[in-house]
């Protein structure tokens, strides 16, 4: 298949739109039009993970972690993003990341977290705000099932775990085309009156430009009339950070062995202990220390995260136990999502995971 094949089901499933605003992830290298046939999966892009792929014979590396984030002025080699950028393309190996956007994905990085841990009851912790659209328009009665089937395949009408979700509702609607129009039921010149249906339904901002595509597409009217419009509904499926439940509660110094165990982390870092046992749980991969007021609010007993600052052990309070588990600790199972999702799209694309442990922080 072609790389631009792999990349626009990557960019559409794994939204760009979800990423943080200082983040780069997508197509970091490569061109859109190149055949590829087999592909690693690596938490992230190092010269040794280039090397592993061209040994392998690999035409792309998919990755958690984005080789560029910041502006690029020139490539002399001098830097370790440089040598690796010369690497890459003079072996002809492109290079996409799935970052930010992977952990507020429904099936991200923090619920992996959690099915890890095999808690129970898992929701988001910090969901999605103001990325819903709602779009009404009005259809003659007989082309509404069209239309409907249209903007659903372009991807509206998902909320949480259910699809083809709508709404509609008979009534009249009049036009009076002028001497330049073709209309598609009425006469010009004279107003007409047709049976039309208001059909509404939600969807991503990231999608608009395809469902309004579909819609006008789908559509027999020369002119479509039709509403978007700004939702304040947060996403209770996509959000940063997760909360779970463990199926019996555990003491606290029994439960940091556990995190210690699945994680397999070298050094557990923890706040005071506050006493209490263990039982629900917020987790944000990667450097979550921002969620700290939420995970409390939750009424979570602890938070595991990456990346805690000292003085947000402070923070803490012994209002819960807060865990450094580690930044490539916490996120390193990000590699088994996007195998995940690109194996079940591409059943038959050559993958395989890399086995260079990227991991830059080394312990005594």
């Amino acid at each position: 298949m072609k790389l631009v094949e792999l990349c626009s089901y990557l960019d559409s499933v794994v939204p760009l739109s979800f990423q943080e605003g200082y983040d780069n992830s997508g197509l970091q290298v490569g061109i859109p039009g190149k055949e590829i046939s087999s592909g690693m999966i690596s938490f992230d892009v190092t010269e040794e993970v280039i090397d592993e792929a061209c040994s392998a014979g690999c035409d792309i590396i998919i990755s958690h972690h984005p080789l560029i984030f910041s502006n690029i002025k020139n490539i002399d080699g001098r830097t370790h993003i440089d040598r690796i950028l010369i690497k890459a393309i003079k072996n002809d190996i492109a290079i996409y990341s799935s970052h930010t956007n992977l952990d507020v994905f429904r099936h991200g990085v923090s619920r992996k977290m959690a099915e890890k841990l095999k808690l129970k009851k898992i929701k988001v912790l910090s969901p999605l705000k103001k990325k819903f659209l709602k779009l009404v328009t009005y259809v003659p009665e007989s082309h509404i099932e069209k239309v409907r089937e249209a903007v659903f395949e372009a991807g509206a009408g998902v909320i949480g775990n259910y699809d083809q979700c709508g709404f509609t509702i008979s009534g009249t609607g009049s036009f009076r085309g002028n001497e330049e129009t073709s209309p598609f039921t009425g006469e010009k010149g004279k107003i007409h009156f047709e049976k039309e249906v208001r059909f509404e339904t939600v969807m991503f901002s990231h999608l608009k430009i395809r469902v309004i595509k579909a819609l006008l597409d789908s559509h027999p009217y020369e002119e479509v009339a039709y509403d978007i419009y700004s939702l304040e509904n947060d996403n209770i499926e996509e959000g940063l950070g997760c909360t779970g439940e463990l199926a019996e509660p555990l003491g606290e110094e029994d439960f940091l062995r556990l995190v210690s165990s699945v994680f397999q982390s070298k050094g557990v870092r923890y706040s005071k202990l506050t006493g209490k046992r263990i039982r629900k749980i917020a987790l944000c991969g990667g450097s979550g220390s921002s969620l700290l007021e939420d995970a409390i609010k939750s009424q979570a007993d602890a938070f595991i995260t990456g990346d805690i600052k000292y003085h947000s052990y402070f923070d803490a309070e012994n209002r819960i136990l807060l865990i450094d588990t580690g930044h490539f600790e916490s996120e390193k199972f990000a590699s088994e999502i996007l195998y995940d999702l690109i194996n079940k799209k591409f059943p038959t694309f050559a993958l395989r995971f890399s086995s260079i442990n990227t991991n830059p922080i080394n312990y005594l």
